[in-house]
Parts: C-alpha cells; structure tokens; sequence
C-alpha cells in the first residue's frame, strides 16, 4: 500500500519527538571529524508547507511544532532541530517544516553523506527536486528495506539508519524487526533510530518482543504520549527505538521529556526513557 501522505502529519507531536531524537543522534556524531553516513529508510518529500491545504486539514502541527516554535526559550539540546527549522522559514513565521532528510541535512558536514529512499510515485519526484544537483545525496526509488540490505556495510562504517515507514499494515512492525536483523548482521555497530506510532499498544509490544528475541544489546526506548492509551482509533503517543545509542542520549532525553510534555500536553501527556536491552 502507497496511499500514506505525510503531509496530512508534518510537524504533529511525534514528528517533533522524532527529529529531536535524530538531531540529537546527528549532533553526537559530528564529535569525531570522520566522516558518518545518513541512511533514510523512508525519507518523503524532504520539506513540508504548513499552510497547505492537507496540513491545514488536521491542524495536527498546531499541537507540535506549533507550540514549541512559540517559546521564548528552548533548552540548548534542541539548537540543531531548531536550527533546521529556521533555515526553512523567514523571521518568526513558522510555514515550512523539514521532513527527515532535511532535518539531517541541516547538520552534515562536507565529509557526510546521505542515502535516501522512497516509492511513492508522488512523493519520489519532489524528494529529488529538494536535493537537485545536491552531490551530498544520493536518492532511489526502491522499497526502503531492500536498499537498506544492499547498502550495508557502509564505507564509513559510522553513521544513522533512520527507520519510519508509515505502518499502514500491521505486518510493518514485523518487517522491521526482520530489517535490524539482517541490517545488524551487515553492520552491528551502527545506530538504528525506528520511529513507531502508538496506535495499539499490542502491535508496540509485538515489536519490542521480537526486537528482544534478535540477541542484540544497547536498545534504548523513549517515548513521548499526550493522552492516554485507548480503544479508539487515533495516535495517543509515539516513540524511537534506538539501538547503539550515543552514551549521552538516555540523558539527554530523561531532560528534556518533561519540558516537551509540558509544552506540547501539560495535562495528559506522558513519557518513557527505559532500556529495553541494556548493554
């Protein structure tokens, strides 16, 4: 199935969780001149206009990115996304917001690289007009998973792989599962970052047990909800797995958490930062 548009979510509470978490990964990094690879599983369209139609549909950065634009002052740790952010936008005006691929090439250097993968037949071709003629990247139109298995090891033997299909079927957690397997084989000292949405709790469980059973140590949970878990149908929270992560991020996040719940939901929100599988 390829009927998932991400403009309908740009810049929504998971998003913001999401690209944090990756610029954070971004910025430990950049500590070493070597240089990293950025491998994007399911990259969209790179850039996001707020003020189209479908963003305005339903309204869902106004509870995102929306309330964390508006502080005054922000913890330190978000300089890097923020600074993503306003390279897209003019002033104070918040329109554009950066899809994954932006957001991390905001922080590479000359030395990095990016691979970027995506089969919408729609969102392909404006993936490939955002980096034009950009010889930092490098752009297919193959099924995320796939060009992941052919591109590991990378030459540089660092870097991030950023998993977050859209999980329009349920068989998708399980296909990441099966993709940090063989990705993990390949390449066991890179960092995985996978994105998940809580929509059925059991289908995050599912994943974590069978994330569990791969033998694989260093597996950091965190999450950020604004309501809690429910019968109904509709996103309550989200979360990013992150396998070898920097040694700084459990806490970092364990910081900035209850900042960004009090931002993004004061009254109903929640958070998690547990090891999964500790080293």
């Amino acid at each position: 199935m390829l009927s998932y548009r991400h403009s309908f979510h740009a810049g929504n509470h998971a998003d913001v969780l999401k690209h944090i978490v990756q610029s954070l990964i971004l910025d430990a990094l950049k500590q070493k001149d070597k240089p990293f690879v950025y491998h994007d599983t399911h990259s969209g369209v790179g850039r996001y206009d707020l003020t189209h139609e479908w963003s305005e549909k339903t309204g869902e950065y106004k509870q995102g990115i929306a309330r964390l634009w508006q502080q005054n002052e922000t913890p330190n740790e978000l300089e890097s996304y923020l600074t993503a952010i306003r390279e897209l936008n003019q002033g104070q005006t918040l329109r554009f917001y950066p899809g994954s691929p932006r957001v991390a090439r905001a922080q590479l250097r000359k030395q990095d690289r990016m691979v970027l993968t995506e089969l919408h037949p729609s969102d392909h071709p404006l993936l490939e007009q955002e980096f034009h003629r950009d010889s930092q990247v490098r752009i297919f139109k193959q099924d995320g998973f796939e060009r992941l298995k052919a591109s590991l090891p990378p030459k540089e033997r660092r870097g991030l792989v950023l998993i977050d299909p859209p999980y329009e079927l349920s068989k998708e957690y399980h296909d990441v599962v099966q993709a940090i397997y063989h990705s993990h084989k390949r390449w066991a000292t890179g960092i995985y970052a996978i994105w998940y949405p809580v929509v059925n709790r059991c289908d995050i469980d599912d994943m974590l047990e069978g994330l569990q059973g791969l033998g694989i140590r260093k597996i950091l949970q965190i999450e950020l909800g604004v309501a809690p878990d429910t019968n109904e149908r509709g996103m309550t929270a989200s979360g990013m797995i992150v396998i070898n992560p920097p040694w700084k991020l459990e806490s970092q996040m364990r910081q900035l958490l209850p900042y960004l719940q009090q931002v993004i939901a004061p009254a109903t929100g929640h958070f998690t930062v547990e090891w999964i599988v500790p080293e």
